[in-house]
């Protein structure tokens, strides 16, 4: 979810009175595709706003002033604009992921190179979203983005692709494996070797004092444990 204007001036007046009430939990931007991790690591380990989307629209808004307490983006480039702008406290690579091609319940699944005219691909959008980069980087190191390409439906972010696969909408999509396994119902076509896309890298930025205890929960065994339930990888 990206904020809206009046979002982010609630979120300003929040992060102000937090300090004096001692109830508001720090604002953080993540990734689309670690909803559900975040949220139970929300509910077992430290408390977190959250607000989700698509990397690079999250980083947008922050060097546009969106009072984010911290940053866990899908992609280091994203960080690195951030940090150009509005330098954190401190940040870690915190996590890594796989990706892969996954078809919907009832479809056969093909491989690209035999795909016909209608059949359709979602990713997210491959010059911001950073699933769809590393989809289009792994497709083309196949040699398959311009047979691909012609297929492709992009979206906003990776949970927006995979929304459009689980419902029927369309048959297949590139997503992360992490998506892949919180959806058992989804049939993996193809793994991306890594050598074939940039590192599926997530970076941590703490932006605010109010943020810190938050970027010490996330490097704490228990959070670790559950990241590494819903098959991500902890670096």
């Amino acid at each position: 979810m990206l904020l809206t204007r009046r979002d982010i001036l609630a979120a300003s007046l929040a992060a102000l009175a937090g300090p004096v009430l001692g109830r508001t939990p720090p604002l953080v931007f993540a990734a689309a595709s670690l909803k559900g991790v975040l949220d139970r690591i929300s509910e077992k380990v430290v408390p977190m706003r959250l607000s989700y989307g698509g990397s690079g629209a999250m980083a947008r808004q922050i060097i546009q002033g969106a009072p984010a307490d911290l940053f866990l983006p899908a992609n280091p480039v994203w960080m690195e604009a951030v940090a150009a702008q509005r330098p954190p406290l401190a940040r870690r690579d915190l996590l890594g992921n796989r990706l892969v091609l996954v078809a919907g319940a009832g479809v056969s699944p093909t491989p690209i190179a035999q795909w016909k005219t209608e059949d359709r691909l979602a990713m997210g959008f491959v010059e911001a979203v950073p699933a769809g980069q590393y989809g289009r980087a792994a497709l083309h190191a196949l040699g398959l983005w311009d047979r691909a390409a012609a297929h492709v439906v992009e979206t906003d972010s990776v949970a927006a692709a995979l929304a459009l696969v689980t419902s029927g909408a369309l048959p297949y999509a590139i997503v992360y494996a992490t998506d892949a396994a919180a959806q058992p119902d989804l049939q993996i076509v193809q793994e991306f070797g890594a050598e074939l896309h940039p590192p599926i890298i997530y970076p941590l930025a703490v932006m605010t004092v109010a943020g810190r205890p938050v970027y010490d929960a996330l490097n704490t065994p228990g959070a670790a444990a559950i990241f590494r339930d819903a098959a991500f990888e902890v670096i």
